[in-house]
């Protein structure tokens, strides 16, 4: 079904396009500059997952990510890693899919792997500092 386009609709994807990573409903509600009903943000978020322009990620302290689905076809199930950096605390997908292997009997519909650690802008600014 199309839906129709709207101010609130327009800033949040300005937002995480401007962004380029993972952001929670809370910071994307900081970084709006017109006036937005949390609940409306939230509403928007979770249709543009059911749309297929985004995607939601469920960090290990419960808080829900969103990213932009940067593929052509966005039908495509998005099953790949993210990382989360214990330094600046982003979160932001990592290219290429998750190979794993499960017992039999079992049917996996849905992937939510994050790994956690430095990620390279913080490494290195790290080394630039002790440079």
């Amino acid at each position: 079904m199309k839906r129709r386009n709207t101010p609130t609709k327009e800033a949040v994807l300005a937002v995480l396009s401007k962004s380029g990573k993972a952001m929670s409903q809370e910071s994307i509600e900081l970084e709006i500059d017109i006036a937005i009903n949390r609940a409306t943000i939230y509403r928007v978020l979770n249709r543009f997952c059911d749309d297929g322009v985004l995607h939601k990620i469920v960090a290990e302290d419960g808080i829900q990510y969103f990213a932009l689905n940067n593929h052509a076809e966005k039908t495509i199930e998005h099953k790949h890693l993210h990382f989360r950096c214990v330094k600046c605390k982003a979160i932001e997908c990592l290219h290429g899919e998750v190979n794993f292997s499960i017992p039999n009997g079992y049917l996996v519909e849905d992937v939510n792997c994050i790994l956690t650690g430095v990620c390279k802008d913080c490494l290195n600014s790290k080394s630039k500092n002790k440079a």
